[in-house]
């Protein structure tokens, strides 16, 4: 293996550890799915994203820094995808500590929005740390705005059609369920 090859090998990205086995947020969200979702389609965004990046200008890159600043195309669609992907996977836990946000963040939702309900969206804060809501498609995240993602639902067919078949509203609220309020608190800088 020459150097250059270590070098490559070193900064390839790889798929989040999950802090659960693929079971464990059953029956909110289902072994099968995790299987599918994590194992298949997480992982084909990784692979690409590894195809894609070496001899580029992100080669070396953190996956905020090529989100934040790739153009549109595949590059950017990859990264995007495993970025958002590793924040949904790893915001859950299967026994929350507690089913609210405290401290700052819970702070931060009454001051900018009131009343926390459930949704599909993107809370994120801004440098200021006021909390915004966006809508992203594809693999846009709120870090193209200069945001600081801080939480995420994944709406996508796949993310909840084994366990939920049409039944989305359903499943985004089940996610609320297992949410690791403390996980998610950690990102508000």
């Amino acid at each position: 293996m020459t150097l250059i090859t270590l070098i490559a090998t070193l900064m390839m990205f790889n798929m989040p550890k999950l802090p659960y086995a693929h079971n464990a947020l059953e029956p909110v969200i289902s072994q099968a799915t995790i299987d599918f979702h994590y194992g298949k389609h997480l992982q084909t965004y990784v692979n690409n994203l590894n195809s894609l990046v070496p001899g580029t200008e992100f080669e070396g890159k953190t996956l905020e820094e090529i989100v934040a600043t790739a153009p549109d195309g595949p590059i950017f669609n990859n990264a995007g995808q495993v970025l958002n992907h590793t924040f949904y996977f790893l915001q859950f836990t299967p026994a929350p500590a507690r089913h609210e946000p405290e401290g700052p963040l819970a702070d931060a939702i009454r001051r900018d929005f009131g009343l926390f309900g459930s949704g599909w969206a993107w809370p994120s804060a801004d440098k200021d740390g006021k909390l915004h809501i966006t809508k992203e498609a594809n693999g846009s995240n709120p870090l193209r705005a200069g945001l600081t993602p801080l939480l995420t639902f994944d709406v996508w067919e796949h993310a909840y059609y084994l366990d939920y078949q049409n039944r989305r509203a359903d499943h985004l609220q089940a996610l609320w369920d297992i949410i690791d309020w403390p996980a998610v608190e950690k990102r508000l800088k």
